[in-house]
């Protein structure tokens, strides 16, 4: 009897002993998944945070999704009026970082309630991560190019001084499409207007830096046969005609030693005397009313039923941030709410309709020099502007599509409770330094977090965090922060919507609003 009992607790022992590759297995499945001790239990901090915790909150949210998904219904009217809204360097991150800044992780922005969503890639002919200029061409014209050239083929290779005039390799876009189709077309812009995305509508050009004459002779080209982007704006074929134009961008259209901006008093870029913007005046056939304004009291103050065509430019380079004008006290620097509003006040009088291209351009810019606060504070203004556009025009007739011509390298990440600063901490790294729920793959901010003599963190309780200014962290340094590659969304509603589900190449997104509008020489909704 003893021994049956000595070999049953040999036989429990030898159960009991654990492989040292299970133990290793346990060890890695829990740094993947830490359980955050310190935090268990945190307070709740969301608007909803008692229902949240029951069973029947959950379900009866699936429930309202579902019933409202099973509402849904294709719209196949036609198209009278499109307007697109491209968010620069919009990505997912950026999306879901603006919901918790604009009202927390269960909010939805504006565009977020549209019934469609699809994933646009991204990439040019020549580069798996893409620029605004090749995006912007294949996103308005539907033909992919080269990095850094815009409105021309692959054919055309940057800085290509006599590729860029070959009249045979020049795109033409869903503006062009509209107007030829009796429509009116438009650009609002918080960038310059003769900035990549904007200049997709109407430029064609081997180098996007060439926004003025003084840049093309820098490139080594001939700017008697290089048209630059402002001098296209002014005469160019499909820019001659758009019946309105809102965003910055002075300095390109004036003089660097002859002329002085209207606000600043300093000279322009260009360097051929010309004054593009009294030429633009002029330019128009007798008895047209052109009106230019670079004030935000002006804009307001436009008839536009007494006027024919208005160009607005209200800073010499970029719109400032909307940050900056609540904290300097910007009062005539519209917002991209009040600009998408007269334009379309503008536009509506055509009773052919419109279409509108509008861009939340510093989005991108914010991302850039990392400075989050910038980048999400102009996503949540960009939202604002197409709960405008939604609210103003009819579902019935009116297509809106929303999406980024690009991603960033930007990060939502840690395990920051809810209701947590989105501009905060996340927890502390091994080092014991806290580290920030927002950072980038690359950037300036690299420099503003790492210790140039030991190569260590520094630490973020040390820093001016409040500043709107303040640099995220960055990982690799670089004086500019980089694009990223992967996939877009793209957000529809109103007629032909339903086509902007799944995943497909961005220069699809022109020809399914053209298809909606019946416009362009492609396939169309009409007979």
């Amino acid at each position: 009897m003893r021994a049956v009992f000595v070999s049953f607790s040999v036989i429990l022992l030898c159960c009991c002993v654990v492989p040292a590759s299970y133990a290793e297995d346990y060890d890695s499945d829990k740094r993947y998944h830490p359980r955050l001790r310190d935090e268990l239990n945190p307070k709740l901090n969301s608007k909803n945070a008692e229902q949240e915790q029951t069973i029947e909150y959950w379900r009866n949210q699936a429930k309202a999704t579902v019933e409202k998904m099973l509402q849904k219904k294709e719209n196949t009217n036609i198209a009278k009026n499109v307007i697109m809204f491209l968010g620069d360097g919009m990505s997912i991150s950026t999306v879901a970082m603006a919901r918790v800044y604009a009202g927390g992780e269960e909010k939805s922005l504006s565009f977020e309630e549209f019934p469609y969503l699809g994933m646009a890639k991204t990439y040019c002919v020549d580069y798996q991560v893409p620029d605004s200029a090749c995006t912007a061409t294949a996103y308005l014209t539907g033909v992919k190019g080269n990095m850094d050239t815009i409105g021309v083929n692959a054919h055309v290779q940057v800085g290509d001084c006599e590729a860029g005039q070959n009249r045979s390799t020049h795109t033409s876009s869903i503006g062009q499409w509209a107007i030829d189709a009796g429509k009116d077309a438009g650009i609002v812009t918080t960038a310059r207007v003769t900035h990549a995305s904007p200049a997709g509508l109407y430029a064609h050009t081997a180098f996007r830096d060439w926004e003025d004459d003084y840049y093309v002779k820098q490139d080594g080209c001939d700017p008697n046969l290089v048209d630059d982007i402002a001098e296209q704006l002014v005469y160019g074929e499909t820019a001659s005609r758009l019946r309105v134009i809102l965003g910055g961008g002075r300095r390109e259209f004036i003089d660097r030693d002859i002329h002085q901006d209207y606000e600043t008093g300093k000279g322009g870029y260009r360097s051929d005397g010309r004054h593009l913007i009294n030429e633009w005046l002029k330019n128009g056939p007798v008895g047209e009313n052109r009106t230019f304004v670079w004030k935000r009291s002006d804009l307001l103050a436009v008839d536009p039923h007494r006027t024919d065509r208005l160009l607005g430019m209200f800073e010499p380079g970029h719109c400032a941030y909307n940050l900056d004008k609540v904290n300097d006290n910007l009062d005539e620097e519209p917002t991209l709410s009040e600009m998408v509003d007269k334009a379309t006040d503008m536009l509506s009088l055509n009773p052919n309709g419109f279409f509108l291209f509008v861009e939340g351009g510093r989005i991108d810019h914010g991302h850039h020099d990392n400075r989050a606060k910038y980048a999400i504070d102009e996503t949540a203004e960009f939202a604002k502007a197409i709960e405008l556009a939604r609210n103003k025009f009819s579902e019935e007739d009116t297509l809106i599509v929303v999406t980024s011509d690009h991603s960033h390298s930007v990060s939502f990440a840690g395990y920051p409770t809810r209701g947590n600063d989105i501009f905060g901490t996340a927890g502390n790294g091994r080092d014991g330094v806290p580290y920030m729920t927002i950072s980038y793959a690359n950037g300036p901010g690299y420099s503003k977090h790492v210790d140039k003599n030991t190569g260590t963190r520094m630490d973020v309780r040390t820093m001016n965090r409040d500043s709107i200014k303040f640099n995220f962290p960055a990982m690799v340094p670089l004086d500019s922060e980089t694009h990223g590659g992967e996939d877009v969304a793209v957000y529809a509603s109103g007629p032909w919507s339903h086509l902007f589900s799944g995943s497909y190449e961005q220069n699809t997104i022109p020809h399914m609003m053209a298809y909606a509008a019946c416009i362009g020489s492609g396939l169309k909704a009409c007979p």
